[in-house]
């Protein structure tokens, strides 16, 4: 009996073992420990994040000013802004 149990526990302390090393804890307890490697992942990952914002919304503003574009009477808009230039100069 008692060896059947430590069979058992046995075999749950491997199935533990492949699930930590599967969840990468000893990485994520590594990089705690090391403040410059923890700095210099987040420095990454920020950088990567920013870039991916800038691309994102350059790439939808090309999109919108295209679409708007087609759709609206360009030199028309143009010419609201230079009367709201003039009334802005006249102001003065």
């Amino acid at each position: 009996m008692d060896e059947k149990r430590l069979s058992r526990m046995e075999e749950r302390i491997e199935k533990i073992a492949l699930e930590l090393e599967k969840a990468k804890i000893a990485e994520y307890v590594e990089i705690m420990n090391n403040p410059r490697k923890l700095l210099y992942t987040n420095f990454i990952g920020g950088l990567a994040r920013g870039l991916g914002t800038a691309i994102g919304l350059t790439a939808l503003a090309a999109i919108l000013f295209y679409i708007l574009r087609q759709t609206v009477n360009l030199p028309l808009i143009g010419r609201y802004i230079a009367d709201l230039l003039d009334i802005i100069e006249n102001y003065r």
